[in-house]
């Protein structure tokens, strides 16, 4: 089979008969003329998906926009300890040391004896990453974590000029920076709508991988709306174009060569691409740049809760049609959630009319809303909805912490030895009242519940005693979402009955 693709760049497939070639010369004919010329019957044509088929022409994309990319170059000094790339490669290996030496790991990253600890020393750091142009008088948008601790910014664009660009700020919690370039008349890339993205589309990437200027690749838009981890802040688009070390802070074009995103990371167990990469929506990355520009700095709102991922056992506890939303594991105490209303063991499951699927999609959304905003949350409260109004807090003041859950569930009866905290235990734990699980075993020892922890609350009810317990169990259904202090911290624990 041969693949042809004719202007203007749509998909013809052709076969090639042995003995009955078409008159073009070309030696392909269609299978209609085959089926013809054989006296078979003409098969039935297939249903269309879409009124077009057209393939995207990334050699006009790369041609019209490939000269606002830029590639940049990064100098500066770190501690030793730190001395890694723009796109967190390790540091250099001990000299003189076998890298299959079991001590090998350590003394890369602590140093050889008689050194001294490396992080008391600075050393030279270098690195490289990519940048676009988004106005003609020089404004560069590319990530933070590319720009991160540089004494030294070169940019260098396509017709090999170079530049030293000034800083004129970054926040690390977008992984946005903003650079100027003392120059004027230059090439611009067209900013687009991420929201547009459907699942599946073509995207382009270009960059500098490697330090290989200039290098186009393309894939699909494989997901939307990713939260990673360390970046809760951005609900990043997922996609399978090639993305390596080098590429970050270049632009991810879409099939009408508009930048829809920021490429920023990778997922990888090799250090290179493996099929998983993510870029930062166009809409957040312009926001947070243009308060750069205004201000110097980017502002983010918060709510003051710890949430939770919802899996199917807390579901169930909390009577949830589906395992969605972002459950309440604390609210501090005075923040703009608390003053809202909120409470331990609500699911928040929309703010501003915002889908709250995942945990992670809680803080993305509100990390992008202003200080002193208003909003509306749609909440989940005991097997009941409801709306909450809220006025959000500025993240500078506190960080919202993001808890995450522990165990796995079994069945089984709760198992559960329990008794009062004696008041200094209470001062000790951090807590007001609740009750010291003295013992553990069955599902609850299987969910993660350690002696020692502190019994808060069953699927959301306060537990000041053990009758209170036996009361909220009375009612509980196949599973049960408990709420232990731990070492500080607050978590429900799923735990599965039976």
């Amino acid at each position: 089979m041969n693949t042809l693709l004719s202007s203007p760049r749509r998909l013809v497939v052709a076969l090639v008969a042995a003995g009955a070639l078409g008159a073009t010369g070309a030696g392909l004919i269609t299978a209609r003329e085959v089926r013809a010329q054989a006296g078979m019957p003409a098969a039935a044509a297939p249903a269309p998906l879409s009124a077009s088929v057209a393939l995207p022409d990334f050699s006009q994309i790369t041609a019209r926009y490939g000269a606002a990319v830029v590639n940049i170059s990064v100098s500066g000094m770190r501690k030793a300890s730190d001395a890694e790339d723009d796109d967190g490669a390790a540091a250099q290996p001990p000299r003189g040391i076998d890298p299959e030496d079991p001590f090998y790991e350590f003394f890369r990253r602590f140093g050889m004896p008689g050194m001294g600890a490396p992080g008391g020393r600075a050393v030279p750091m270098r690195g490289q990453g990519s940048g676009f142009i988004i106005d003609p008088s020089g404004i560069v948008l590319t990530n933070a974590h590319v720009v991160k601790g540089a004494s030294s910014v070169t940019v260098k664009l396509t017709d090999r000029r170079e530049f030293q660009a000034q800083v004129l700020g970054a926040d690390p919690k977008t992984d946005i920076a903003v650079l100027k370039i003392d120059a004027h008349d230059l090439p611009t890339v067209k900013l687009g709508n991420s929201r547009d993205l459907q699942v599946g589309e073509w995207v382009l990437a270009i960059g500098a991988p490697f330090g290989f200027e200039n290098t186009v690749t393309a894939g699909v838009v494989s997901a939307k709306g990713r939260s990673l981890p360390d970046d809760s802040y951005v609900p990043f688009i997922q996609t399978d174009a090639a993305v390596n070390p080098g590429n970050s802070g270049g632009p991810l074009f879409n099939a009408r060569g508009e930048v829809v995103g920021i490429n920023a990371q990778i997922y990888s167990r090799s250090g290179g691409f493996q099929g998983l990469s993510f870029a930062i929506p166009i809409e957040v990355a312009s926001k947070v740049g243009q308060q750069i520009r205004a201000t110097g700095q980017a502002h983010h709102a918060r709510l003051g809760v710890a949430v939770q991922e919802v899996n199917q056992a807390l579901a169930d506890s909390f009577q949830l049609p589906r395992p969605e939303g972002a459950l309440v594991a604390s609210v501090e105490h005075g923040g703009p959630a608390d003053q809202a209303g909120l409470q331990v063991g609500d699911v928040i499951r929309r703010v501003d009319g915002q889908p709250v699927v995942a945990s992670g999609d809680l803080p993305a959304i509100v990390g992008q809303a202003a200080p002193g905003q208003k909003v509306q949350i749609e909440i989940w409260r005991q097997g009941q909805a409801q709306t909450l109004a809220a006025t959000l807090g500025n993240a500078r003041d506190k960080a919202a912490p993001v808890a995450q859950a522990e165990g796995t569930v079994g069945k089984g009866q709760l198992g559960l030895s329990l008794r009062p905290l004696a008041p200094q235990e209470a001062r000790a734990a951090g807590v007001d009242k609740g009750l010291l699980v003295e013992d553990v075993r069955g599902p609850a020892a299987l969910a993660g519940v350690q002696g020692g922890d502190v019994l808060l609350a069953i699927n959301g009810t306060p537990v000041q005693g053990v009758a209170q317990v036996r009361a909220a169990m009375a009612k509980a259904g196949k599973s049960v979402a408990l709420l232990i202090a731990r070492d500080g911290d607050k978590i429900f624990v799923p735990v599965r009955l039976g």
